[in-house]
């Protein structure tokens, strides 16, 4: 038997779906900014095995000379964005929905089995609620890492009014590095995140769109309690 389960209230879907193109135009706009000064690559013993980004690359996607577009974009839309993640927080802490998004004293122990489940090495799951314990991980991660873009932006953005963040951030070139690698992640969650999603399929794309998932009941557990009240009367 099937029947229609609530599981994502409308002020989640609607940060969730606002929080993507944000994102997208600050990655965009960043990479405009990053191009008047492609400093960092990945360097082993003199040897540079990975260059961030060739200017192939920032020709291919139409960014040379545009740095003052993407300054433009990038501090305009940080407003949208620390907006979206504040609205977002407060939601669920004033309804409680953070008990079911944090991680608990389990879940790192259980995010190594849900693993292990997906690669296909182990066949069950751990008990789970509203999101297993990767997900609780991955979802309160990404808030920290939200968190640290506004105060490492902050600190490039304005390192002279903000000296105390920039402080913070270990300096202006260590917040510089901190933004960048931040930013990075965030890409990496994308394409995990959209591949955990394709591999869920389309009810648990569906309940993010609608807020609610077709789930199936066992009704063996109905037929024998009917029985059983049957035989009672």
């Amino acid at each position: 038997m099937k029947r229609i389960k609530e599981k994502h209230p409308l002020a989640i879907r609607w940060a969730h779906w606002i929080n993507f193109p944000i994102l997208m135009v600050m990655i965009w706009s960043g990479l405009l900014i990053y191009w008047a000064n492609p400093e960092y690559k990945i360097k082993i013993f003199g040897l540079t095995f990975f260059h961030f980004f060739p200017q192939p690359f920032f020709k291919a996607l139409n960014i040379p000379y545009r740095l003052a577009e993407g300054m433009a974009f990038h501090f305009l839309f940080m407003w949208f964005f620390a907006i979206n993640g504040f609205v977002y927080i407060v939601y669920t802490f004033l309804l409680g929905e953070w008990r079911q998004l944090f991680p608990n004293r389990r879940s790192f122990k259980e995010a190594w089995l849900v693993l292990l489940h997906d690669l296909h090495i182990r066949r069950m799951l751990p008990p789970q609620k509203k999101y297993n314990a990767a997900q609780r991980i991955a979802y309160t991660s990404i808030i920290v890492m939200g968190f640290g873009s506004l105060i490492t932006g902050l600190a490039i953005y304005k390192p002279v009014q903000f000296y105390w963040l920039t402080w913070l951030c270990g300096g202006y070139h260590l917040a510089k590095i901190e933004h960048f690698v931040l930013t990075i992640g965030y890409v990496l969650f994308f394409i995990i995140h959209i591949i955990q999603v394709m591999l869920a399929g389309w009810n648990n794309f569906r309940s993010v769109v609608t807020g609610f998932e077709v789930v199936k009941e066992d009704t063996t557990t109905h037929t024998k309690i009917e029985k059983d009240e049957k035989s009672v009367s």
